[in-house]
């Protein structure tokens, strides 16, 4: 009996021990301390390999509760298009979410992971979730209180799943529409760039009035930490060549496309990432003399600087070539979180090796990780960690659906109405006998929203997620008695024959995404130019343009009665009938310089020898009818 009790007793002292060890006061894990005095208690408290663990980013295909507590991973992320399930639920979401963060909260420290996905024009990836135009329309609207609500609703839209951090925005400057990022990319002009930067406090929230420049800010659970990319020249590359080098001086891209940074700062934005792109040769992920001297010591930004995708195997070419040296360059330019993010073993070793052996100095490891811990602390995942589904309903929620409607009537640019100014097309009746809706963009969802919707590349078709076709919102506008056909690339005999009252034509790009829209000759491809050529040839006709940049339009636009450019407008179709028929007016002014051949590419407004075919600036104005 005693010799059983005295292992007993041994067993309740050791657990009583323990949880008065578990229980006692741990300096960072009280958010009545200041922040700085909780990033130096933490970081007192790491070993190196935690550490390295907080600086590695690693994707959701690769994550695991185990792996988390393992490796010590501070964050995890979606790439384009990576769900755990198809159409996955909100409840899907916040459950892998909460296996993923309980892995990390069961390690010694019980850091949290921070978890990100590109939410670039709404939340993107997800099925149901609202789509907002993209940029390239947005920049049209000029409306920067309009962007902050959409950065509102998308945070809430995010957070619906569960997840507290966004790789938006896009702040590139397009100078040049051959770029197949062209539409993530307000504008050509940065003032209007810096004007759209206002999405950030829709996103994170609005910076407290006594807040220190460059500090951190995310205001609770509604709202996420925003990422401003890509740092810095991204749109400027030579002919638009994604990834490619940026050729000019420094005033010139201090003066174009490092304004727009300087914003997103001042308004408390959590995290930069940096650009594949080069600037005059030099690898941005390796630029120490723009990530560290000038980003963090000259514009005092105290968030956390992390790597495109595998962006630091980019370094060599080819990619990974020399992925020691790679890590090394990265980290030493001021790089803090490293997107990996699959053979995260190899880069944890690496980085160990290097630091061990005084490659890389201690002090650049710890200003990384006391930069992700302010993060951290600043958003409350620390005392939230986990995700819950009390913001479920608001994925896709009719007010955001509303205010994405808004978005698409402001975003659209009337280019051509009528042969003269007294005789306009638009706006359109709603009542006509028969009215012909044709082309290849005029039913399909994924064409309207582009790519970066549902998955990486976008898609074709209606069954993708939920919204509203331009055909549909024609149906839905137009009066019961008015007979719509619709028929997508209708020969001109079919038109002729037919007696139609007018037809709209809704043409234009397939989706598509960054290197993948990489275009030389920017042509609509056919059956395009035929739609257009057969039905304006024989009726009275509006051609709406889906695109993601001006295309080349100069050889059809004497057959087009009128013309409107509607972007990539998302899953709110119905926008775009709103100002078609007249309940509400266009107001939308180009944002970008339509040229007339792809020969004067590059050309920006304030060129030498500007002669575009429709001017920075440009757009057709019509007064609300409601007509019937």
């Amino acid at each position: 009996m005693g010799r059983v009790l005295i292992p007993l007793v041994g067993l309740l002292f050791l657990c009583s021990w323990g949880a008065i060890a578990e229980g006692k006061y741990l300096k960072y894990k009280d958010p009545k301390q200041p922040l700085g005095a909780r990033i130096k208690d933490l970081l007192s408290r790491m070993t190196l390999e935690e550490k390295i663990g907080q600086m590695t980013q690693i994707e959701r295909s690769v994550a695991t509760a185990d792996v988390m507590k393992k490796y010590f991973i501070g964050s995890v992320l979606s790439g384009g298009g990576s769900v755990p399930a198809s159409q996955a639920s909100p409840q899907t979401w916040v459950s892998m979410m909460n296996d993923l963060q309980k892995g990390s909260l069961s390690t010694r420290l019980g850091i949290p992971m921070i978890y990100g996905i590109d939410a670039v024009h709404g939340h993107n990836n997800v099925y149901k979730a609202t789509v907002f135009p993209h940029n390239i329309g947005l920049g049209v609207t000029r409306d920067p209180e309009l962007v902050k609500k959409i950065g509102a609703a998308t945070a809430l839209e995010v957070r619906a799943t569960g997840i507290p951090y966004v790789f938006a925005p896009c702040i590139a400057v397009c100078r040049d529409p051959r770029w197949g990022r062209c539409y993530e990319s307000y504008s050509e002009d940065h003032k209007i760039v810096q004007l759209m930067t206002d999405i950030i406090p829709g996103l994170q929230g609005e910076i407290p009035a006594n807040s220190r420049k460059g500090v951190p800010f995310v205001g609770g659970k509604t709202k996420v930490a925003a990422c401003a990319k890509h740092y810095v020249g991204d749109g400027g590359t030579t002919k638009g060549i994604n990834e490619n080098n940026t050729v000019i001086s420094r005033n010139g891209l201090f003066n174009i496309h490092m304004p727009a940074y300087l914003n997103s700062i001042s308004k408390g934005v959590a995290t930069i990432m940096v650009s594949y792109s080069s600037w005059n040769g030099k690898k941005m992920h390796a630029n120490r003399d723009l990530v560290t001297d000038y980003l963090k010591n000259h514009l005092h930004f105290r968030g956390f600087v992390i790597s495109d995708w595998m962006g630091i195997d980019r370094i060599t070419s080819p990619p990974h070539a020399n992925y020691s040296y790679s890590v090394q360059a990265g980290i030493s330019a001021g790089i803090d979180m490293i997107m990996v993010p699959n053979n995260f073993t190899e880069f944890i070793d690496i980085l160990t090796f290097q630091v061990k052996n005084n490659i890389i100095p201690m002090s650049r490891i710890d200003d990384a990780v006391s930069r992700i811990l302010r993060v951290k602390f600043t958003m409350g995942l620390f005392e939230d960690p986990l995700a819950d589904l009390s913001l479920a309903d608001q994925l896709g929620s009719q007010e955001h659906r509303e205010l994405a409607r808004e978005a698409v009537r402001k975003s659209l640019v009337l280019l051509k109405n009528g042969e003269s100014a007294d005789k306009p097309l638009l706006p359109l009746p709603k009542k006509a006998s028969k009215i012909l809706v044709a082309g290849s963009h005029a039913d399909n969802l994924g064409a309207q929203c582009g790519g970066w919707t549902i998955t990486w590349q976008g898609l074709q078709g209606n069954n993708l997620t939920s919204g509203t076709t331009i055909l549909n919102a024609i149906k839905n506008t137009v009066d019961p008695s008015t007979q719509v056909v619709y028929k997508e690339n209708p020969d001109a005999n079919f038109v002729k024959s037919n007696k139609f009252s007018f037809a709209i034509v809704v043409v234009g790009e397939p989706p598509y995404a960054e290197t993948f829209g990489d275009s030389m000759n920017l042509i609509i491809p056919e059956p395009g130019p035929s739609t257009i050529t057969n039905v304006c040839s024989s009726v009275k006709c509006v051609v709406i343009l889906i695109s993601g940049r001006p295309v080349v339009i100069q050889p059809y636009i004497d057959s087009m009665d009128a013309l409107v450019a509607a972007w990539l407008p998302g899953t709110e179709g119905q926008g775009v009938a709103d100002v078609l028929f007249g309940d509400y007016g266009f107001t939308g002014k180009l944002a970008r310089t339509w040229f007339r051949t792809v020969d004067q590419l590059p050309l920006n407004v304030g060129d030498p020898h500007y002669d575009p075919l429709f001017p920075f600036g440009f757009g057709l104005t019509t007064k609300p009818t409601h007509a019937k």
